[in-house]
C-alpha cells in the first residue's frame, strides 16, 4: 500500500461524492490519511464473510460485488464504477464480516480508508455520514429490485431490468438511441440476471429482433425502442 500522492496534487477526492462539498484543505487532510492500491482485471479485492475494517473508494475503474448461491454460482448484486464505494459497514460496527465479495471487472485503482481515520473525518465533518447512509439506502433499494426481478420466471422481465439497470448507469444518448457499453461479459450478464449465458444470448437474439435493441459486438447494446423495453417491466 503506497500514499496516494497523485491524490494530493490533483484532489481526485473530489470526484467522489461523499468528499465533494469540502474544501481543498479539508480534502487533502484526507487523502493523507488515504491508502492507495491498484488492482487487475479479475483479481478479487475482497471475500464473502472475511472481515473488514476500511471504507474503499473506487477511483478508477469498477468492480463487481458477489454472492456465492446455495448450488455453488456466482450472484452478482452490485456493479459500481468511479466515485463509489464499498466497505461502508465496517464504519459502523467492528469487526464487520463482508456481506459480498468484490471482483475487480477492470483494472482498478482504489483509495483505502480504516475505521479509525474515517471515525475521525466524520466527527469533522458530520455530513459525510449522511453521504454514507444515502449510498446505503441506495444499494439496499438495488437489492430489493433484484430480489424482486429474481423472484419472477419471466426471464425476459429479468433481462429488461438488467439492461434498464445498465442504462442508467452506462448509458449514453445517442442519435440513434441509447448506447451502452456494458462493464460485465455475457456471462456475468447471465449470472445477474440468474440464467444460463444460453438463455441470456438467445433472449437478447429475441429482443433484436423486436427492434427493442441492437447488438453491437458481444458488450455494446443500442437501446432502439426505450418504450417497448420498459412495457416488459410494467
Amino acid at each position: 500500500m503506497n500514499h496516494c500522492e497523485k491524490c494530493q496534487h490533483k484532489l481526485c477526492a473530489k470526484k467522489v461524492p461523499i468528499f465533494s462539498f469540502l474544501s481543498d484543505d479539508e480534502i487533502r487532510e484526507i487523502v493523507s490519511k488515504t491508502v492507495n492500491r491498484h488492482y487487475k482485471k479479475g483479481e478479487v479485492i475482497c471475500f464473502e464473510d472475511e472481515i473488514s475494517n476500511s471504507l474503499y473508494i473506487i477511483n478508477d475503474g469498477r468492480v463487481k460485488l458477489t454472492k456465492l448461491t446455495k448450488d455453488g454460482k456466482e450472484q452478482i448484486v452490485h456493479i459500481l464504477t468511479t466515485g463509489d464505494f464499498f466497505g461502508e459497514l465496517a464504519l459502523f460496527t467492528e469487526n464487520t464480516r463482508n456481506n459480498f465479495s468484490v471482483i475487480a471487472i477492470t483494472d482498478v485503482r482504489l483509495c483505502i480508508l480504516g475505521k479509525v481515520s474515517m471515525d475521525n473525518i466524520i466527527m469533522k465533518n458530520p455530513k459525510i455520514s449522511l453521504k454514507i447512509l444515502n449510498g446505503v439506502a441506495k444499494k439496499l433499494c438495488e437489492v430489493e429490485n433484484l430480489a424482486q426481478t429474481l423472484a419472477t420466471n419471466d426471464i425476459e422481465i429479468r433481462l429488461a431490468n438488467m439492461i434498464i439497470d445498465f442504462q442508467s448507469k452506462f448509458g449514453v444518448k445517442t442519435p440513434n438511441g441509447i448506447m451502452i457499453h456494458c462493464p460485465i461479459t455475457r456471462e456475468e450478464m447471465a449470472n445477474y440476471a440468474g440464467v444460463s449465458r444460453e438463455t441470456i444470448s438467445r433472449k437478447l437474439r429475441k429482443f433484436t429482433d423486436l427492434g427493442i435493441i441492437e447488438l453491437k459486438g458481444t458488450k455494446t447494446i443500442l437501446i432502439k425502442d426505450e418504450l417497448m423495453l420498459k412495457q416488459f417491466i410494467q
